[in-house]
């Protein structure tokens, strides 16, 4: 499961790969983890599209770990959020916490430079940073929601999607032995509009495995203290 992603550096990059604007500087932090504040690019709301182009897209800053509309408080919200940043492609539509986000075409992308998993293979938990081989940042699906409650409480959250990965040449070597592998669902460059424009059966055709050698991981090296 991943849990942690880096958000992308520079600023300039948001505009230059996915033409939003920047969060603001306080926004969002370098590293993003569950209940953390982190970027994600949706649909604008109302926007038409002009001639022959695709509608507007605008970022959004909400938590890491999606809060579901049917959460009764914000407490409640606090507690199931870590667990639900990650949504299997394959039962989105029959899952009770993201079929209404999926249903109801709330798709997004979340940018980042990379994203960490952890590496059993030496019989401890290693993380692990993998990005692009390119070093350019990566488009990854996800789901956004909008909680509110009777006393004006709202809460702006999102989650990632997740594609079967036992089969995949890289990603195969992470996560708890025995358990079946997971990746995130990167999207392709050129598919960012139709992703999030797509009817939502259609969106089904973009859960898939990004190719494995267009990805590298190394080790995350912690600093020593002093």
């Amino acid at each position: 499961m991943s849990t942690q992603f880096e958000s992308l550096r520079p600023d300039t990059l948001y505009r230059e790969v996915f033409d939003v604007d920047p969060p603001a500087a306080s926004g969002v932090g370098r590293e993003v983890w569950p209940r953390r504040p982190g970027a994600f690019i949706r649909l604008a709301p109302g926007d038409v599209a002009p001639e022959g182009g695709l509608p507007a897209r605008e970022l959004m800053v909400g938590q890491f770990g999606l809060v579901p509309p049917w959460v009764k408080s914000a407490s409640d919200a606090k507690l199931r959020s870590t667990k639900l940043v990650n949504a299997r492609s394959e039962t989105v539509t029959t899952s009770n916490n993201f079929r209404s986000a999926w249903l109801g075409a709330q798709r997004c992308i979340v940018p980042m430079m990379s994203f960490q998993e952890e590496d059993w293979r030496s019989g401890k938990a290693v993380p692990t940073r993998i990005a692009r081989v390119d070093g350019k940042p990566m488009g990854v699906a996800g789901l956004w929601e909008r909680w509110a409650d009777a006393d004006g409480t709202v809460i702006v959250s999102f989650c990632l999607l997740t594609v079967n990965a036992n089969s995949h040449a890289l990603m195969h070597r992470y996560q708890q032995p025995g358990s079946e592998k997971r990746m995130l669902a990167v999207l392709n460059e050129g598919s960012y509009g139709a992703w999030l424009t797509a009817h939502p059966e259609k969106a089904r055709e973009f859960m898939r495995a990004y190719p494995a050698q267009s990805l590298t991981a190394n080790p995350v090296e912690r600093k020593k203290a002093q």
